[in-house]
């Protein structure tokens, strides 16, 4: 039996780690939930799980669980959400929270000794070298979650990348594979949000769509297997069958296919390293779709070059790259901004950060580059305002 604490239960890679959970109680228990604010899921959370303890992101909140929970320990904040990273009885700690918010008690975990099976894209991106040093220095695991990494390390058979030629990743295109230049200028959020394959939260929608996913996946790539930036590829794969694929050095390719759904690279990381049956239905190669690929179009999607050149220049240069890239995408959803300018406020941000740029040494150099980042971000977002045309907000 596993013990596993879940950061980010309410959101949809928490509610599918749970859906697992559920389906395979002879191996999984949930000991402890971190979640936002959404206090009708958590409560139905409690009672189907009966955690131990259970952090909410706002004191008011706490008082209202504590108040319909009585005897159950209850935490909140910033605090909490470490607090549950690091709870004693946990084994696995799934870290399923969005944004840089994710790299502190990702730390806290693997500090404690826990085992992290880790959905936060951020947290690699924003001081990816620190975080594979601190799981080195623990001797636990740190498992990918993403679709696409966890089925590199499928590929790898969970061992290094030596000797790989290539990882090639895989991309749906999103919403706007087949939009021209002038009318990804004028999409709106609706628009943004209609993802042709997964269902997902606003923010990695929003990052498929421009596809800064990508690129934020190429710089966990680089930390998760030791791959050089160069070696790392993106290709437009609009069926989304084969998640990843593994060139090795003599030009023999492993690709990894499967259905589209999440719950198959989280149950890979729960168990790791045993394996559970029946997590997803088999293809049926009988019928599947044509399997297609295309390069992406650099120009429309000038992220995945914004992603590239921060890997690039190293240092702060990420976690700058995650910070504004979350204030830009906040403003687009607030309908604050236009599509094209998230991109070109990661792009500025980047520029001005330039200059300035150092190794990272630390957490505290990492958290303050995000803070600081932000501030440039949000003042840079303001002369990309976006006038109103109906109901929706359109460049």
């Amino acid at each position: 039996m596993k013990r596993i604490a879940v950061l980010g239960s309410t959101g949809s890679i928490g509610t599918s780690t749970l859906s697992v959970v559920e389906a395979y109680p002879e191996h999984f228990e949930v000991v402890a939930i971190a979640a936002g604010s959404n206090l009708a899921r958590v409560r139905g959370q409690v009672k189907r799980h009966r955690p131990a303890v259970v952090s909410v992101a706002l004191a008011e909140d706490a008082e209202k669980l504590a108040t319909d929970f009585p005897g159950l320990q209850i935490l909140w904040g910033t605090n909490g959400l470490e607090q549950i990273a690091r709870h004693a009885d946990a084994d696995l700690v799934v870290v399923g929270v969005v944004g840089a918010i994710g790299l502190a008690p990702t730390l806290a975990a693997l500090d404690a000794g826990k085992s992290v099976a880790l959905a936060n894209k951020e947290t690699l991106v924003v001081a990816g070298d620190l975080v594979m040093d601190a799981a080195r220095r623990a001797g636990v695991h740190l498992l990918p979650v993403d679709s696409e990494h966890s089925a590199i390390h499928r590929a790898l058979r969970g061992g290094t990348a030596e000797g790989v030629a290539r990882l090639i990743l895989t991309a749906s295109g999103g919403p706007f594979r087949t939009w021209s230049v002038e009318a990804i200028q004028a999409a709106t959020r609706n628009d943004a949000l209609r993802h042709p394959t997964w269902r997902m939260g606003p923010k990695i929608t929003v990052d498929s769509a421009t596809m800064m996913n990508k690129g934020l996946e190429i710089i966990e790539a680089h930390h998760f297997f030791g791959v050089p930036e160069r070696q790392i590829e993106v290709v437009i794969h609009p069926q989304s069958l084969v998640h990843a694929m593994v060139e090795s050095a003599d030009g023999a390719v492993t690709a990894q296919l499967s259905t589209n759904d999440m719950r198959l690279p989280i149950a890979y990381a729960l168990a790791w390293p045993e394996s559970l049956i029946e997590v997803s239905p088999p293809l049926d190669f009988t019928t599947l779709p044509a399997l297609t690929f295309e390069a992406p179009d650099r120009e429309r999607f000038p992220a995945l070059d914004l992603a590239r050149a921060a890997l690039r220049a190293g240092g702060e240069m990420p976690a700058v790259l995650s910070a504004a890239n979350e204030v830009a995408v906040a403003a687009f959803l607030d309908g604050r901004c236009s599509f094209p300018a998230v991109a070109a406020t990661v792009s500025e941000t980047l520029d001005a950060w330039s200059a300035r740029n150092r190794p990272l040494a630390g957490i505290d150099q990492a958290l303050a580059a995000d803070a600081e980042a932000r501030t440039l971000a949000a003042d840079t977002i303001m002369k990309y305002g976006a006038p109103v045309h109906g109901s929706e907000i359109r460049c």
